[in-house]
């Protein structure tokens, strides 16, 4: 099996918008480390992931398939 070179992951430029979001993130997570950062994504990607699996299992109760 043949390595396939990993590809470098290249942001976007920043936007108006992001530098918004981050603004809005940092006070409202009090941002002041890495640890803390962490923390905010595990807030806000738990309730995300619970959410999706919520109407994943709405949508198999319902007979909807996606």
């Amino acid at each position: 099996m043949a390595n396939k070179k990993k590809e470098v992951f290249r942001p976007g430029p920043m936007t108006e918008g992001k530098r918004n979001i981050i603004q809005g993130l940092l006070q409202e997570y009090d941002i002041q480390s890495a640890a803390d950062i962490q923390e905010a994504l595990k807030d806000l990607l738990g309730g995300t992931i619970k959410e999706m699996m919520e109407a994943e299992m709405d949508d198999h109760a319902t007979g909807r398939f996606h």
